[in-house]
């Protein structure tokens, strides 16, 4: 039996707040979409290496590669959703998706692309409400509360905002906090509107499963099934003290409470990042000394990205490290703390190369990544020196 749905009119009192979830419907395939208009409807998959871009044929129509014709490593970074209808989502290998779809069609992934459109959908809500959450490249928290507009036309207007900026189409939910509105984003995709309050939690949360609350992942899921918690009222239903005994008093008390519905975090309208990492697999191990010029050549590219990523954020960094995998699956980190912080190309570049030369190269190398942490705010930084002779 399920407990009595909160009093709205005290959650009101201790939570007056209006928090929008806005997340970008399919952002990186909707974006291709945009150059391939003629893929509407289809199953679409984006990621992989060395895909080949669409061909332009005689008749003017374009040839698209296919997902049954791609080998190696790469995975899925994301899908439309008649790909997903078929089983294929992100993170999942191309090799394993192509089993699934093999006659989806495969693009190459187009960051750059990603990263504009990125930025011209949150100017234009920050155009209408400028308090935003940055949560990554497609989705944001919005705090609605001091905007005298009511939540359906105001949500209409940062749709139509959004999609005069970019051509896309959002999801928003708006709720009283991050918790349920990151919820009720997703529960009308694709283009939809979720409008919720605490009376509305018995009939719209609970019956859905626990593993939608973010946070509770698919382990925590099977312990709560376990327990034959399966849903979110039956996790309202659990006694505080058999969470307690099960996951502890402090995850015990936070699922008592997501369950309900209840989060008191407020927006983070500036987030100070603690790091700043690129990492590269390749489609193929690289020896260290035969495929040096290519390992060279990619070291280098890392390094320049983690450059612009700095730059672009605005910090500099006084620890640079380097991460390897190799053929084996084993993994190696080293790292070097600089005498003065820098967001330089050539510096990090050299930092990198000197924490390389303190691992032994005696196998094949499957994963090669380069990360700048220990940030501070840029005041301008010196340029490195030169590079050095290094391993590869």
């Amino acid at each position: 039996m399920h407990p009595p749905a909160p009093d709205p009119r005290a959650a009101a009192a201790e939570r007056p707040r209006r928090i929008a979830h806005l997340d970008m419907d399919a952002f990186f395939a909707s974006v291709e979409l945009l150059h391939y208009p003629e893929l509407r409807g289809q199953a679409v998959v984006v990621g992989g290496r060395n895909v080949p871009p669409p061909a332009r044929q005689p008749d003017g129509s374009r040839r698209f590669a296919r997902l049954r014709d791609y080998a190696g490593r790469g995975v899925v970074t994301t899908s439309t959703y008649e790909a997903r209808a078929l089983g294929v989502f992100s993170a999942m290998g191309l090799m394993k998706a192509a089993q699934l779809a093999p006659d989806a069609i495969l693009l190459p992934a187009d960051f750059e692309a990603y990263r504009d459109h990125s930025r011209r959908f949150k100017a234009a809500v920050a155009s209408i409400a400028p308090l935003i959450e940055d949560r990554g490249i497609d989705e944001i928290f919005i705090d609605l509360t001091g905007l005298a507009e009511d939540s359906l036309p105001l949500a209409r207007r940062i749709k139509r905002a959004v999609f005069e900026a970019t051509g896309l189409s959002c999801s928003i939910g708006i709720t009283p906090n991050k918790l349920l509105s990151k919820i009720c984003s997703d529960l009308d995709k694709p283009d939809g509107i979720t409008l919720l309050d605490h009376r509305d939690i018995p009939a719209r949360i609970w019956p859905l499963p626990a593993t939608r609350i973010n946070g509770i992942g698919p382990k925590a899921g099977e312990r709560l099934a376990g327990l034959g918690i399966h849903t979110v009222g039956d996790l309202a239903a659990a006694p505080l003290e058999l969470l307690h005994r099960h996951f502890g008093r402090s995850t015990g008390h936070w699922l008592y409470e997501v369950a309900r519905g209840i989060d008191d975090r407020p927006l983070k309208t500036r987030r100070e990042p603690k790091s700043v990492s690129r990492e590269s697999t390749f489609e193929r191990d690289l020896h260290p000394r035969l495929d040096r010029p290519a390992l060279s050549e990619i070291f280098t590219g890392i390094c320049r990205r983690v450059a612009d990523d700095l730059a672009g954020k605005g910090y500099v960094a006084r620890t640079i490290g380097i991460k390897l995998r190799f053929s084996d699956f084993h993994s190696v980190t080293r790292d070097l703390t600089l005498d003065t912080p820098t967001a330089d190309a050539r510096a990090i570049r050299q930092a990198a190369g000197e924490c390389l030369k303190r691992i032994p190269l005696e196998q094949r190398i499957r994963l090669l990544g380069v990360r700048a942490s220990s940030l501070s705010p840029a005041a301008g930084s010196p340029a490195g020196g030169e590079q050095g002779r290094l391993p590869f």
